[in-house]
C-alpha cells in the first residue's frame, strides 16, 4: 500500500504539540484567575451589565480617555470597555447602571465633552448572565452528545470490527481540543468572552466534525480493500493523504475571507471573526493530526489484546 506521509507514525509528536498548546492556554487561566479573580474575562452578556452607544455632534471627537474619565466622574470604577467603531460612536460597557446611575452619566459626558446622542442603552442583570452562561455550557454539551450520536449512526456499518461509537468518541476528543485551545488563547490575550463567542464555538465545532467526518469516511471506505498485511494504521495514512489536499484547501479558502472581515470589518464583530480563525486553523489541524491518530491508537490496542 503506497503513500506519500505516515502521519501515525509521529502521533505522539502531534500530541505533544497539542499538549503544550492546552497547558500554555490552562496556565493562563490559572493566571487570569489569581490576578483577576475569574479564569476568562467574561462580557456582560455573562457577568450582566450595561452598554451605551454615543454619537457626539458636529466636529466632536472625544479620545476613549476623556468618554472614560467623564463617565468614571459620575459612576466612578464602572467602566469596563470603550471602543470606537468604524462609524464614530462610542462603545461602553460598564457595570449594571440604574435610571439615576445613567442620568448622571449622560450629564456628566455632556458637561465634559459637549452634545451627543445615546444611540441605545441596554442592562443585562447578574441573574440573566449566570441563566445565559448556564444555557451556553448545556447548548456545547447538547452538541457534543448528538455529534457523538450522529456519527455513531452513520459509521454503523463500518466494517473490519471497528467500533462506530469510537469514531464518534475520537471526534470528540478532537473537539475537545478545539475547544480547549481557543479558549486557551482567548485566556492568553484576555479577549473578552460573550454571546458572539459562543456561536463562534458553534461554528468551529461544526465545520472541525465536518472536516473529520470526511477523513473518517475515506477510511471506512477504504477498510473494505484493505489487504491481508495492511493494519488499521496503514489504512489511516492512505486515507490522510488522500483528503489532505481537500482539507487544506477548503481552510485556506475559508480563512481567507475571515482574515479580511478581521481586518477590514466592524469593531463590534472582531472577536468573533477572531474565534473563528483561530478555531478553523486548530480545527484543519486536529482533524488531521488528532482524530485519526486517536482512533487508530485505540482501535490498534484493541486488537492486540
Amino acid at each position: 500500500m503506497q503513500y506519500k506521509f505516515k502521519f501515525i507514525k509521529y502521533a505522539k509528536l502531534w500530541f505533544t504539540v497539542s499538549a503544550i498548546a492546552i497547558l500554555i492556554g490552562i496556565g493562563a487561566m490559572i493566571n487570569n484567575r489569581m490576578t483577576i479573580g475569574t479564569s476568562l474575562v467574561y462580557g456582560i452578556d455573562f457577568t450582566g451589565g450595561s452598554v451605551m452607544e454615543f454619537e457626539f455632534e458636529g466636529d466632536l471627537d472625544p479620545a476613549t480617555d476623556e468618554l472614560y474619565t467623564a463617565i468614571d466622574t459620575a459612576f466612578p470604577d464602572s467602566v469596563s470597555q470603550i471602543t470606537a467603531t468604524d462609524q464614530n460612536t462610542y462603545i461602553v460597557q460598564s457595570k449594571d447602571m440604574s435610571e439615576d446611575q445613567l442620568q448622571a452619566v449622560r450629564t456628566s459626558v455632556s458637561e465634559a465633552i459637549g452634545n451627543y446622542e445615546l444611540l441605545r442603552f441596554n442592562t443585562i442583570g447578574p441573574k440573566i448572565g449566570d441563566t445565559l452562561k448556564r444555557k451556553a455550557i448545556i447548548a456545547l454539551a447538547i452538541a457534543l452528545v448528538a455529534i457523538v450520536l450522529y456519527i455513531a449512526y452513520a459509521f454503523r456499518k463500518v466494517p473490519k470490527k471497528v467500533s462506530p461509537w469510537r469514531f464518534g468518541f475520537s471526534a470528540i476528543v478532537a473537539l475537545a481540543h478545539d475547544i480547549m485551545i481557543t479558549l486557551g488563547v482567548f485566556a492568553l490575550l484576555g479577549f473578552e468572552i460573550n454571546a458572539f463567542f459562543i456561536t463562534a464555538l458553534l461554528t468551529i465545532m461544526g465545520f472541525s466534525v465536518h472536516d473529520t467526518i470526511v477523513v473518517f469516511d475515506r477510511i471506512r471506505e477504504n477498510l473494505k480493500k484493505q489487504g491481508r498485511n495492511d493494519t488499521f494504521g496503514d489504512i489511516a495514512d492512505m486515507s490522510l493523504n488522500q483528503t489532505l489536499t481537500r482539507s487544506i484547501n477548503t481552510s485556506v479558502s475559508t480563512l481567507f475571507p475571515l482574515v479580511a472581515l478581521y481586518i477590514w470589518g466592524a469593531e463590534v464583530i472582531r472577536i468573533f471573526i477572531f474565534a473563528l480563525i483561530i478555531g478553523i486553523f486548530v480545527g484543519t489541524y486536529s482533524s488531521i493530526f488528532i482524530a485519526s491518530p486517536v482512533l487508530t491508537i485505540w482501535q490498534e490496542r484493541n486488537r492486540l489484546r
